[in-house]
């Protein structure tokens, strides 16, 4: 089994805190911003994760719908979804992120440069900031600028003091380790990292909580303090 992915890119990281959850073991294969060969030998767009379970299979990468059906997929191993998650709680959380998607990807995008595979390399980052700009019609630093404003309207949005208090109460966003966590702890952890912004201690706590249960250090690759490949 395999999983390509981009180190920065939060829905991959709700792949591989799932598969670590669930104690499989996996190929890692972190790609390079500028790594088109690899997209072509899969024969896919650049889309990530891409999670190959087989040598005969096609690469699977629609995360959401990988995550609903991981305990189908691995029965043997412990559940992150059947008895700990029900549909309509599962439905409500996706969609409370797709709201909030276009308000994390401003935010999300000067954080990038921080990882391995794209803030390392010169070219790539210069390919990075013309992608940035022709999406958000922004530079790298206006949308740094723009993190108070931009936390703010997230914060108020998510009710993220009334979240912290719940996860705080609850340990877990449904009282057990379940793929809600590998969703929420993989979309908030990058918020850390924005300069000047404080995420909730309650919070900060909940992120430390899941990666320790499910096993995965969530900082790999990031060029300051990295931890692994």
């Amino acid at each position: 089994m395999r999983v390509y992915h981009f180190r920065w890119v939060p829905e991959a990281q709700r792949l591989r805190l799932a598969l670590a959850g669930k104690g499989i073991e996996w190929e890692d294969h972190p790609l390079d911003y500028q790594d088109d060969a690899t997209f072509f030998e899969l024969g896919i767009a650049r889309r990530v994760p891409a999670l190959q379970i087989g040598a005969d299979s096609g690469p699977l990468t629609d995360v959401n719908e990988i995550l609903w059906r991981i305990d189908e997929w691995f029965p043997d191993t412990p559940p992150l979804v059947t008895g700990r998650l029900a549909e309509d709680a599962w439905r409500a959380l996706l969609d409370w992120r797709s709201r909030a998607d276009a308000i994390l990807q401003r935010l999300y995008a000067p954080l990038a440069p921080a990882w391995r595979g794209l803030g390392d390399d010169p070219a790539a980052l210069a390919a990075y900031r013309s992608e940035v700009e022709g999406r958000f019609g922004a530079s790298l630093e206006a949308l740094a600028n723009d993190r108070y404003a931009g936390y703010a309207q997230f914060a108020r949005m998510s009710r993220l003091p009334q979240l912290a208090a719940m996860l705080a109460r609850e340990r877990f966003y449904a009282g057990r380790p379940s793929i809600a966590d590998a969703v929420l702890c993989a979309d908030l952890f990058p918020l850390q990292f924005l300069d000047g912004v404080a995420l909730p201690i309650d919070l900060l706590y909940y992120l430390e909580r899941v990666t320790e249960s499910f096993g995965l250090d969530l900082r790999q690759g990031l060029l300051s303090g990295e931890t692994g490949p």
